[in-house]
């Protein structure tokens, strides 16, 4: 008598059982059943001295002894130490007809049954790239779409950065392992590949991060744009992010926008709150990925850290000398440790390479001269107005370990800007540098009339919203004339790293 029969037979016997006994012994009936299934008590099912005989006949694609031991279909539901029943070790084996004669004779529903991971056959015969496995269980009604329960450990391990630990589909393993072949295949049955992750991150997100370009030309025509706003983030971001420049590429030619920004809920997993796709790129130091993003329009100066910051970091002069023609803002203002002075100066104080890049770029070097104390004592609060309370210029290059800096630095200055006023304090830390009688020099002297053109020049274009470093190339003038405002006599860059 099944199950069901029984529980009819005691709802209709009051004298034998009660309505909730009846019910309480389908519960374990089914528990019983779900058990023998999920592998949560092995010993129940033990029917042998050797309960690894099934798996090790799977192992060594012994039909003889697998047609023997499946005469018994409890030890089907065996399960070995990784919550593997036998359909499971058959998913992952070469041998197609091996795992033929193991689901013909397993338990309706055991196609379904998942590992201590949270891993169906399907899911298996995918991770160890059993293509003829994997049809064969599509073919025989294995679900593509099958969700992973909550409860379980994640399948599969997020390994980039947006996407951490999380349950999904058979189709997101693939991704991960880029199989075309078996991508295709999972298409093919009715894979969703709209459906998002309980991130939001899409399988066509997970191929770009792990740089698997075959996959990914199969998953651009068939993912839908809708999807992917609705994911928060652009599969740039995480090819970006993985640093797969080829697949950065093959993104853009597809018509995806460099400048689709991470959604807030997706920033505020990252504590500098990073934007763009562009960000990834420049924080992986990664030039190739840069060039190809600014090429196709990519904005430079979204970030709430500033792109050129993150490269200045990294001292990486090309990374640097790109970002600054595709127009980054050289006079951006860091969020922490903020100063009066534009923040880029930080960073290139000892090396004039870096120095006079973002000098020539348009660094505001006026504003560095612009001490409120001037000729009086330098020990009372900087700032009087409540708007302004933050370090100053001559306050910074004088402390201990820059001050052997100072007269350098303020003489590489000199040649981007008119007359300067030096405060009390900058006066001191400079008279015994060698580089003192120069800095007075120019101090006492005319700038000459072609220098000062270049700099009200340079201010005009600025003022009309042109940054110089990127729109004077576009002007009708003499390539020497361009040549002059662009600061060409002081391009230091080409002739290599000079330490000040």
């Amino acid at each position: 008598m099944t199950s069901e029969e029984k529980a009819n037979h005691f709802e209709s016997s009051d004298d034998d059982l009660d309505e909730d006994e009846a019910t309480q012994y389908i519960i374990e009936q089914n528990l019983l059943e779900y058990r023998k299934l999920k592998g949560l008590n092995p010993s129940e099912l033990k029917v042998s001295q050797d309960p690894d005989e099934i798996f090790k006949a799977i192992k060594k694609g012994d039909e003889d002894a697998i047609q023997q031991l499946t005469a018994h279909p409890e030890i089907l539901s065996r399960v070995n130490e990784h919550g593997w029943i036998p359909l499971h070790e058959a998913a992952v084996q070469e041998s197609k007809h091996i795992l033929d004669i193991i689901f013909s004779a397993s338990p309706s529903g055991t196609a379904q049954c998942r590992t201590l991971k949270g891993e169906t056959p399907l899911f298996l015969a995918v991770v160890y790239g059993r293509r003829q496995n994997a049809t064969f269980l599509l073919q025989n009604g294995c679900n593509p779409n099958l969700q992973d329960d909550e409860q379980d450990s994640p399948l599969v391990a997020g390994a980039n950065v947006e996407c951490e630990s999380e349950y999904g589909t058979v189709l997101f393993d693939a991704a991960a392992s880029g199989n075309p072949d078996i991508i295709s295949l999972l298409l093919d049955h009715g894979a969703e590949v709209n459906v998002p992750l309980h991130s939001g991150h899409l399988p066509i997100h997970r191929v770009a991060y792990h740089g698997h370009i075959l996959a990914l030309q199969h998953l651009i025509p068939v993912t839908k744009p809708c999807a992917i706003k609705e994911s928060g983030m652009s599969p740039l971001h995480s090819a970006a992010a993985g640093g797969h420049s080829h697949c950065v590429e093959l993104l853009l030619k597809a018509g995806f926008d460099p400048n689709l920004m991470l959604h807030p809920r997706v920033r505020r997993n990252y504590d500098d709150e990073r934007k763009s796709a562009l960000f990834f790129t420049v924080s992986n130091d990664d030039l190739q990925s840069t060039r190809l993003l600014l090429e196709a329009g990519a904005m430079v100066n979204q970030d709430p850290i500033s792109c050129l910051q993150v490269a200045l970091r990294h001292g990486h002069y090309e990374l640097i000398n790109t970002l600054l023609r595709f127009g980054a803002n050289v006079n951006y203002y860091s969020r922490v440790n903020t100063t009066h002075f534009p923040s880029a100066l930080q960073y290139a104080i000892n090396d004039e390479v870096m120095l006079r890049m973002i000098l020539n770029y348009g660094y505001d070097v006026k504003r560095c001269f612009d001490c409120p104390y001037g000729d009086s004592c330098h020990n009372f609060a900087p700032w009087t107005t409540p708007v302004i309370k933050d370090m100053v210029f001559c306050e910074v290059i004088t402390v201990s370990w820059l001050r052997h800096l100072s007269a350098q630095v303020v003489r590489i200055m000199l040649d981007y800007t008119d007359h300067v006023s030096l405060c009390a304090k900058l006066r001191e830390a400079l008279q015994n540098q060698t580089q003192w009688l120069e800095i007075c020099n120019i101090q006492r002297n005319a700038r000459n009339l072609k220098h000062l053109c270049r700099l009200q020049l340079r201010e005009h274009l600025h003022c009309l919203g042109l940054r110089a470093s990127i729109f004077i190339n576009f002007l009708p003038l003499p390539t020497p004339l361009k040549d002059y405002l662009l600061y060409k006599e002081f391009d230091v860059y080409n002739r290599g790293s000079v330490a000040i």
